[in-house]
């Protein structure tokens, strides 16, 4: 294993430590390992947390900041965070107006939040709501859920339910926002090498030169099957034809589509995926609004990618161009 690291077991708290000293706009809970935009919490404004295992940066530290998260729990490498974080990220956000919870569907991380909102909900009037997503149509359930898991939908989501947060909606409108890009989003990845987890030291599972793995989780879980190496058009094909078969994407005003990169992926490679996810989009007869390219929800050092397509409409469209100000995504006045 090569890595740039001091101690494996330090590995989170030196990346926060260093993400604090990167971006002053953000206030760094070392104690409690959580990432706040520093003008938590805005009155009158609702809050939104988030959080998992690290591992997956930029998601979900480098998602805070105005028309985005007000703070994210940084777990230990593909560890859920514990409901102490969850706790003091929601009450360091509390504005008066209620939190929103951001939850990818994985065991740990439901539960986890779960209970934290039982002892916000114990400890003050505090109005919590959560959102749990779970956009992946590679498995009905895996290694560490039970449904489909919570992958690249979270990302945009957390983008669209920032922005009608920012524009000082009630918690229920926000929520519904939430609710509504989980329901009308769809995500398959594949991997062509397994990640390294820092405390173990070795790659996660073998996966052999000529091979690769479609329907890939973000902790390397696997996927639906795996096959031998295919050129880019085929996999585009082996990744967006599942989503297309499972919701129906065409009319309307298309679709915000997103190819993200597992970690180890150059964007090289991933501008070469995204021109042949529009052809396949383009031949299905579906249109595409907007885009995102890069990698936002890796897999510590995973070669591979996702794509998730999210039906538009005229309000998503709005509050995808509205103003974002974060570290990973950043536009708008």
């Amino acid at each position: 294993m090569k890595k740039l690291l001091n101690d494996p077991a330090d590995i989170v708290a030196d990346a926060l430590r260093g993400m604090a000293a990167a971006h002053p706009e953000l206030r760094v809970d070392s104690e409690n390992r959580v990432v706040f935009r520093r003008d938590a919490p805005v009155r009158g404004k609702v809050g939104l947390v988030s959080g998992g295992g690290s591992g997956h940066e930029p998601m979900h530290a480098g998602f805070v900041g105005a028309g985005m998260l007000d703070a994210a729990c940084a777990g230990e490498v593909f560890t859920s965070p514990v409901p102490d974080q969850v706790v003091a990220a929601t009450q360091g956000v509390d504005g008066g107006a209620g939190v929103l919870h951001v939850v990818k569907n994985y065991t740990g991380d439901v539960m986890n939040f779960e209970m934290a909102a039982e002892l916000v909900a114990a400890e003050s009037d505090t109005e919590v709501v959560a959102v749990v997503t779970d956009d992946d149509v590679a498995v009905q359930d895996s290694t560490y859920t039970a449904g489909r898991r919570g992958v690249g939908v979270t990302v945009l989501l957390e983008k669209l339910a920032g922005a009608a947060a920012e524009e000082g909606r009630p918690l229920a409108e926000v929520a519904d926002v939430a609710r509504r890009v989980n329901a009308t989003g769809r995500s398959m990845g594949m991997a062509l090498t397994s990640c390294t987890v820092p405390a173990a030291g070795r790659p996660t599972f073998d996966l052999p030169e000529d091979e690769m793995e479609i329907g890939i989780g973000i902790h390397g879980e696997p996927g639906r099957r795996r096959v031998p190496l295919a050129p880019a058009r085929e996999v585009a094909e082996m990744l967006v034809e599942p989503i297309l078969a499972d919701l129906d994407l065409t009319g309307g005003d298309g679709v915000i589509a997103f190819v993200n990169g597992m970690g180890a992926t150059p964007l090289l490679e991933l501008y070469l995926m995204y021109a042949e996810v529009a052809a396949v989009l383009e031949k299905a007869g579906v249109g595409i609004a907007r885009n995102l390219v890069g990698s936002y929800m890796t897999s510590l050092d995973m070669a591979g990618c996702s794509v998730t397509l999210l039906r538009a409409d005229d309000e998503l469209l709005r509050l995808w161009d509205a103003p974002v100000r974060t570290p990973a995504l950043r536009w708008g006045g």
